[in-house]
């Protein structure tokens, strides 16, 4: 589906490269595939980049946070949501990268237990990272991460400021909410456990919240919704493939 996990990730070297990503896919049709995607970044230099070698790290890290593959579920959804949600594509962006790099992923927990206006802890984030990857990682290398991963945030608009940051609250539209839906769908989730994973929680918004934002994504073709009192049936057959549906494991 896209998932990816490990100790390795894209952030000891890169952010989200939101801006990279904007421009990336804003060169190329809906239906580009990933060769044309490939081609853009490294032959026709579509990121304007200096020389050969970073137009293919660059390729390299966009295709590590992102697939740039159209038989990925999550970059397939991605794309189609992106060119209809000018306003969500920071957080689609930060919910497919989180989705691909663990690392990214391990600073999730801290900056999201942030309050409103608190500035961030360096320090809660490099324990974060710590703790997951133990000794692997020199300190330079961590330092990196911490900075990048800061970045990242400020990028989807979890943190603002330069030197020093703070949190501050997003605001999900309904097809980020319906794209973090999926994430845990592909994941297993259904019904209203679907508004209370690790996904949702990027948006900073409560179940019932996230459920009246899900209504209006029914009403843009980004998931299936049937509500019935405190009974919620969520599906993706506007976005997935009878496979990808099957393939979704079930938890109980």
């Amino acid at each position: 589906m896209g998932f990816k996990n490990g100790a390795i990730g894209t952030h000891s070297s890169r952010t989200i490269m939101l801006e990279e990503l904007s421009t990336l896919l804003d060169s190329l049709p809906p239906g580009a595939g990933r060769p044309d995607y490939l081609s853009a970044v490294i032959e026709k230099n579509a990121l304007g980049k200096q020389t050969g070698a970073n137009r293919k790290i660059t390729a390299q890290h966009l295709t590590e946070l992102y697939a740039l593959d159209p038989s990925v579920p999550l970059f397939r959804v991605l794309r189609r949501f992106w060119q209809n949600d000018v306003k969500g594509r920071p957080l689609l962006a930060m919910l497919c990268s989180l989705a691909r790099d663990p690392l990214l992923r391990v600073t999730a927990e801290p900056i999201l237990a942030m309050t409103s206006g608190e500035e961030l802890s360096r320090q809660k984030i490099t324990n974060a990272i710590r703790s997951a990857v133990g000794a692997r990682m020199n300190d330079a290398t961590l330092d990196k991460v911490v900075r990048n991963a800061s970045s990242s945030w400020t990028q989807s608009g979890h943190l603002q400021g330069r030197s020093r940051k703070f949190r501050q609250l997003v605001h999900p539209t309904p097809l980020t909410t319906a794209y973090a839906l999926m994430l845990g769908y592909l994941e297993g989730r259904r019904g209203g456990r679907l508004f209370e994973t690790n996904w949702t929680q990027v948006l900073d918004s409560s179940p019932g919240e996230l459920r009246n934002v899900a209504a209006e994504a029914k009403r843009l073709s980004g998931l299936d919704l049937r509500a019935a009192g405190d009974v919620i049936e969520i599906g993706f057959s506007t976005v997935l493939t009878p496979q990808e549906i099957k393939d979704s494991r079930v938890t109980h």
